[in-house]
C-alpha cells in the first residue's frame, strides 16, 4: 500500500495543525495505522497509533492530551489532530500502516511507511 502524508506547516507555538495521511491505492481498512515523527539529529519516535476498527487509539507520552487521532473509512484517510503545538514537536511525521488489527508502537511493527510531512514550530 502507499501512503502519502500531508498537511504539514508552519505554525507557532499554542497553534494546531492536522495531519493526513491517504492511500491513493488500497483501502486502509484492513490496516492498523501510526503516526512516528523524526527530528533532526534524533531518532523517530512514536507518536499515535490506531486500531484498524477505529475502536482504540493509544499515544506517546510527549504527546497525550494534546494530539488525537482517527481515521475516515469513506475517505480512505487516518489523521493526526495537533493542538497545544510546542517547539518541540518540530519534526518530520510520518504515516505507517500495519498488517495487523491490533495498534503497534515501534517501528519494526509496521509494515508500509508514507514519505513524511514536516511540521515546524515556531516559539
Amino acid at each position: 500500500v502507499q501512503l502519502q502524508a500531508s498537511g504539514g506547516g508552519l505554525v507557532q507555538a499554542g497553534g494546531s495543525l492536522r495531519l493526513s495521511c491517504a492511500s491513493s491505492g488500497r483501502t486502509l481498512r484492513t490496516y492498523g495505522m501510526g503516526w512516528f515523527r523524526q527530528a533532526p539529529g534524533k531518532e523517530r519516535e512514536f507518536v499515535a497509533a490506531i486500531s484498524r476498527t477505529g475502536g482504540s487509539t493509544y499515544f506517546g507520552d510527549s504527546v497525550k492530551g494534546r494530539f488525537t487521532i482517527s481515521r475516515d473509512k469513506a475517505k480512505n484517510t487516518v489523521y493526526l489532530q495537533m493542538n497545544s503545538l510546542k517547539p518541540e514537536d518540530t519534526a518530520v511525521y510520518y504515516c505507517a500502516a500495519r498488517v495487523s488489527i491490533s495498534m503497534g508502537t515501534k517501528r519494526n511493527e509496521y509494515d508500509y511507511w508514507g514519505q513524511g510531512t514536516l511540521v515546524t514550530v515556531s516559539s
